[in-house]
């Protein structure tokens, strides 16, 4: 299910490949067979998060498979939701409902693509930091959004309101530069391989934080 415009299919095919990110090997998505190149092609339309599996991420999904009282039975929100690794694997731990949320058209594409593949449900829907979507969940999961300041500080406010609501707010991140750190409490942590295109290494310690 979307809400709101979807971008092309075919767009998002033709820059990827089925593939599998190497922290969360039961999930299978579409990911950019070349960083570069789909960086250097796609990025003045916008950024093309959709097509890579980001540690903060695949850590965040890894932490869901392997603790599923976290969001069994419980209604899920992924923020700024990239590929949908982590509303995927919410959904195969067994969450009652998904929704998953990002403000790019073709991210909502490829999460619904994704998200079929692996034979799930997941809800789509647009920005939800405007406050304008009636939002009934008990967790929100966020992997690797404390990239850039702007943001940050929509996603910190919007965790902020999640958690003083009684929601159970946790966040994947290997140590971005606006992680807010003086509000997250380590739940564990991963050392994700094969990130030196996105990262500049070869492992990247990335870890699994409850916002308080």
């Amino acid at each position: 299910m979307t809400d709101g415009d979807t971008g092309d299919e075919d767009a998002v095919r033709d820059w990827t490949a089925p593939g599998t990110a190497p922290l969360v090997g039961e999930i299978t998505l579409l990911l950019a067979d070349d960083i570069h190149r789909t960086w250097s092609a796609l990025d003045e339309e916008a950024p093309p998060f959709w097509a890579f599996a980001w540690v903060g991420g695949q850590a965040l999904a890894r932490h869901v498979l392997d603790h599923p009282d976290l969001v069994r039975g419980r209604r899920v929100l992924d923020l700024a939701s990239g590929s949908g690794i982590v509303a995927i694997a919410a959904a195969l731990a067994g969450a009652e409902a998904v929704i998953a949320s990002d403000t790019d058209a073709r991210s909502r594409t490829a999460v619904g693509l994704n998200a079929a593949a692996n034979g799930v449900d997941v809800a789509v829907v647009g920005d939800v930091l405007d406050g304008d979507h009636d939002l009934d969940v008990d967790v929100v999961l966020a992997g690797d959004v404390f990239y850039e300041q702007p943001m940050a500080r929509h996603m910190e406010r919007f965790c902020d309101e999640a958690s003083a609501a009684g929601v159970d707010v946790v966040v994947g991140d290997p140590g971005r530069e606006y992680l807010p750190r003086r509000r997250c409490t380590a739940l564990a942590s991963y050392d994700v391989t094969g990130t030196a295109d996105l990262e500049g290494g070869s492992t990247t310690r990335t870890t699994v934080y409850r916002f308080t």
